[in-house]
């Protein structure tokens, strides 16, 4: 992710979090199997910076339930206006391609957990149970 990540050395672990460009969203997001947090950042802004570790933290929580990606407006400003992206952070949860929730601003971890385990995991576990069944 950003400086953070790499100072801590959260960055180790592989794919942890996608990095999303205007290139690759679609791919990334839209098409993720699994529901996905996008967290829309830009350089130099500090609720961003506070917001990396809750994301890194929320990735690492749940992994495999959960796509967790980042994306940077400079890197993404076609997505980021189609999203109607204004300020930064903001963090886009998706299902099945469509935006279920926005948070702007910098939220707590504990805000993004009790929604994640009330709200988008409860709606994507028994899609991804029947989809597993033979």
């Amino acid at each position: 992710m950003g400086w953070l990540g790499k100072l801590l050395g959260l960055e180790a672990e592989p794919h942890a979090v996608v990095s999303v460009s205007d290139a690759n969203y679609k791919a990334e997001v839209l098409d993720s199997e699994l529901p996905v947090l996008l967290d829309v950042w830009s350089d130099g802004c500090g609720p961003c910076k506070m917001l990396e570790p809750v994301v890194m933290d929320l990735s690492r929580k749940y992994k495999g339930r959960l796509r967790v990606a980042e994306m940077n407006v400079a890197n993404g400003p076609k997505t980021a206006r189609k999203l109607g992206v204004s300020a930064t952070p903001t963090v886009l949860y998706f299902h099945k391609g469509r935006v279920v929730e926005r948070v702007v601003g910098y939220r707590a971890g504990h805000y993004h957990q009790t929604f994640l385990e009330q709200e988008l995991l409860p709606k994507a576990a028994p899609e991804r149970a029947q989809a597993a069944k033979p």
